[in-house]
């Protein structure tokens, strides 16, 4: 009796300390989370780095910083600096009136309205009232970009901070990752089996969510922005980097270059509406379909849907690190009740289930 309430009474202080100490560093987990994909996704770098001087693990976990930074983080930091250069020129040309997208949407809207029937109004379309609503919107969204823009420059600060704490956790994670891994095994109490398999459930699709669905949007986003500058859409830096975001998303793409396509098409720029329909359907849809199955579906060992309801939750969840981890928070979910099954379940699971 004595030795049960002592043991309840420590796992009372364990729970209590663990929330405390999380609230601690609450701040500061998405760096250390970030530390710990990145970990992951460059630890063959690391290995062929420390296979040079196997002795110095700290030099080696250094000099693929360094790597880090010269392949990853400065030419992010440039695209973002673009982005913000073309948001802050594209917000001066409208509140100076050298770009009027209200004019441009009245020709679109006069255009739609040769195109549709008489008493479409019966069936709630009144195009009048979308042109409306759309104008307001115009006309706040330069207001709406300089704030945004602002915003970003205050918390120019946190990133910083945020940013520095995911290098130096990537230090030690790099350099002690193996024996991390092996403590954590040691101390979580539910079995050696499953905690390898969580681990490495946890690996497997963040390397793939990361490698995959980065490499995709990259490519996408800048081919994108590419197409639009030669088409000579305005605005071609910000609509690639939104492409890039969209293209996140399983067939994201579409969602930005098909409305731009549509306007063309609209403005009775056919040529331009056709050259980016065949290139965004036939090139850019493309390298979505064949490398983000092989690249994401075929790691994370989930289908499309999923991989899309979980993108989609952990965007609206954790802003931008949603993207791989809503799918890590799915993948670990489904293995984790895979394993109830395993342990409790009197008969073989479906050959059309979840793999884990």
């Amino acid at each position: 009796m004595q030795k049960k309430i002592a043991n309840n009474f420590f796992f009372l202080l364990l729970f209590l300390i663990t929330i405390a100490f999380f609230g601690l560093i609450g701040s500061f987990a998405l760096g250390a989370f970030w530390a710990a994909v990145l970990a992951i996704v460059f630890d063959p770098l690391y290995k062929k780095v420390l296979s040079r001087s196997p002795e110095k693990p700290a030099l080696a976990s250094g000099l693929t910083l360094i790597g880090i930074l010269l392949i990853v983080i400065i030419p992010l930091g440039l695209i973002s600096l673009a982005l913000v250069v073309e948001a802050l020129d594209i917000s001066e040309k409208i509140q100076s009136g050298e770009w009027r997208p209200q004019e441009q949407l009245g020709q679109i809207v006069g255009q739609i309205k040769g195109k549709i029937p008489e008493g479409s109004e019966k069936f709630g379309l009144d195009v009048d009232n979308i042109q409306t609503k759309v104008t307001e919107w115009i006309g706040s969204s330069s207001q709406i970009i300089a704030t945004k823009i602002l915003g970003f420059g205050q918390g120019v600060l946190g990133m910083l901070v945020q940013f520095t704490i995911t290098l130096y956790v990537l230090f030690f994670f790099f350099r002690d990752g193996p024996k991390l891994v092996e403590s954590l095994i040691y101390v979580l109490p539910i079995g050696d089996k499953k905690e390898r398999r969580l681990i490495k459930r946890f690996q497997s699709v963040a390397r793939a969510t990361v490698k995959g669905s980065i490499l995709i949007a990259l490519i996408q986003g800048v081919l994108g922005g590419i197409l639009f500058a030669l088409l000579g859409v305005e605005g071609a830096v910000i609509w690639g980097a939104l492409m890039i975001v969209a293209a996140l998303l399983p067939v994201g793409a579409l969602l930005v270059w098909g409305p731009i396509a549509a306007v063309l098409f609209l403005q009775g720029s056919y040529t331009k509406g056709i050259i980016l329909v065949i290139v965004g359907a036939l090139f850019i849809g493309l390298i979505d379909n064949l490398l983000r199955p092989r690249l994401v579906g075929n790691d994370t060992k989930m289908p499309d849907w999923l991989i899309l309801l979980s993108t989609l939750g952990g965007l609206s969840w954790f802003g931008l690190s949603g993207f791989v981890l809503g799918p890590i928070i799915a993948a670990m979910f489904i293995t984790c009740w895979q394993m109830m099954g395993d342990e409790f379940g009197e008969q073989p699971p479906p050959a059309s289930g979840f793999k884990g």
